[in-house]
């Protein structure tokens, strides 16, 4: 290996070596992998700087809330006692996608990150459908700007607890303040001006009651002032049933005033802005697995990097991936990092060296000797349940050790129902897909009646699926932010799924 081939030696690192790195890291990824990413912004930061932006959801730019700075607390405490290791980067989708690198990284280290974010995170971001339909890359980093100078001007204008209020109601509700299936449609900002003067023009005519007596002039005609009063333009447009209830306070809760109603909106959009990364983490971090891994064996083939370096490299990639058995005290599931990379490298081996098994389960790609254009569409077509539904192989859940068992609290055995036979492959595709799919884990919770005309009343409806109620408590402290939010009393009501047989009731009113 020619020494003046190599981009560093050693651990430590400089921004000349940082540059020789990624320009040789880019030409991997872009003209021999055909990746396809937005521009890239690489930013050096401390420890401190990655706990901060690791407390506050991973924005570089984000409005302040006591929440951030409980999670910080707890973090720092936490890594500086040494019970757990931080993040090794932080990437942004936006374009240019930002990635964090903490200076306290080995040069190899260093490397590692640009080739999973830089290139893995940043290619998917800009490809895979979900993104496409439902973020808008070159607008994020002007929403998060916006969002904390806008919350930060309220502070002063209303006081600190006021917006605080808000936002704890608003954070209590992100999981319920996403379109599932289609993107809400910003409103042009004509028809915000409208609706705002509107809201002016009802508060003037209703400042003094004796303005409801005074006759109307001939060829006037005045709306009646009861029905006015109910506020039923705000719902005209309205379509119920609404999925997204943030969206649905926003602008319909009759008492909220215009920077309540756009501090909902802020949130909501964060919220809109994290559902694609709820649905894909675990084809995200396998793809930029599978990306920094193929990279950085590469750059060694190459003589790019030495022997040392990647044997760094492969102890921080088998640590990254490692997938504890299930009676391990570190065992929390699935690691996403380990089954995205073994499914990616298992569609790479289907592709290139196929098995007469796999000609059977995937003749559209098997032996088809293109790994990178199958896993680019890959990347660009599925969610995580599709993918574990199309690609998952009966080679990868022998090599896994994986089995459908049942487990039921009212029997004293378990039982084991799919086995590593055709119909338990097929078996145990459906039910690790399953573990993926939102619509499977999250309740369904819809807002079905809005009585802006009598005791303003607002009835959420939640269909209940497999008997799996609400916990009762979190939804009473949940409906009591809706209340705080509507301004009146809500009613939630637990329908059966299968039958529309009413399970239970809750009620609940606003805080005065």
């Amino acid at each position: 290996m020619g020494n003046s081939q190599l981009l560093y030696r050693g651990s430590e690192w400089d921004f000349d070596r940082l540059r020789r790195a990624y320009d040789a890291i880019e030409r991997v990824a872009l003209d021999e992998m055909g990746l396809d990413t937005y521009r890239n912004q690489i930013e050096v930061i401390t420890s401190e700087q990655m706990l901060d932006a690791y407390a506050a959801t991973g924005m570089p730019l984000m409005y302040a809330h006591w929440s951030f700075g409980k999670h910080f607390a707890r973090e720092e405490t936490l890594y500086r006692k040494g019970a757990q290791s931080l993040a090794y980067e932080l990437v942004i989708n936006s374009d240019p996608c930002v990635s964090y690198v903490m200076e306290e990284n080995t040069m190899t280290m260093q490397a590692l990150v640009i080739a999973h974010a830089a290139f893995g995170h940043n290619h998917f971001f800009k490809n895979n459908h979900l993104f496409r339909q439902w973020t808008r890359a070159d607008r994020v980093l002007d929403q998060l700007s916006y969002a904390k100078r806008f919350i930060s001007e309220c502070e002063q204008r209303h006081g600190v607890l006021a917006v605080e209020s808000v936002l704890d109601s608003a954070h209590a509700l992100m999981s319920q303040g996403v379109s599932r299936y289609m993107p809400q449609r910003s409103k042009r900002d004509s028809d915000v001006a409208a609706k705002a003067k509107s809201r002016l023009a009802h508060q003037e005519s209703t400042y003094n009651d004796l303005w409801r007596t005074l006759p109307s002039r001939p060829g006037e005609s005045r709306e009646n002032d009861e029905e006015h009063d109910s506020k039923t333009e705000l719902i005209e447009n309205a379509v119920l049933p609404e999925e997204n209830i943030l969206a649905f306070l926003a602008r319909h809760a009759p008492k909220l005033q215009d920077w309540q109603r756009e501090i909902l909106e802020i949130v909501r959009r964060m919220a809109q802005y994290f559902y694609p990364q709820r649905q894909t983490k675990l084809m995200n971090e396998g793809c930029a697995t599978f990306v920094h891994y193929e990279i950085m064996n590469r750059l060694y083939e190459a003589g790019r990097i030495d022997e040392g370096a990647m044997l760094e490299f492969l102890h921080m990639h088998s640590s990254v991936v490692t997938q504890p058995d299930f009676d391990s005290r570190r065992f929390s599931g699935m690691n996403p990092y380990a089954l995205g990379f073994a499914m990616m490298q298992d569609i790479k081996r289907i592709c290139e060296s196929p098995e007469d098994e796999d000609y059977q389960w995937f003749p559209e790609f098997a032996g088809n000797g293109d790994s990178q254009e199958t896993l680019r569409d890959a990347w660009s077509e599925y969610r995580d349940e599709s993918f574990v539904l199309q690609f998952l192989s009966p080679r990868l859940i022998r090599d896994m050790r994986l089995f459908a068992v049942c487990d039921q609290a009212n029997t004293p055995f378990l039982s084991v129902e799919a086995i590593h036979d055709e119909p338990g492959y097929r078996e145990i595709r459906r039910r690790l897909a399953d573990l993926y799919d939102l619509s499977k884990r999250e309740p369904e919770i819809e807002v079905t009646e809005a009585d802006l005309k009598g005791n303003r009343r607002l009835v959420l409806t939640h269909r209940v699926r497999h008997g799996r109620l609400l916990d009762k408590e979190e939804c009473h402290r949940t409906l009591r932010h809706i209340a705080n939010l509507w301004g009146y009393r809500v009613r939630l009501v637990e329908v059966d799924a299968e039958t529309g047989k009413t399970i239970c009731e809750y009620d609940v009113v606003a805080m005065p």
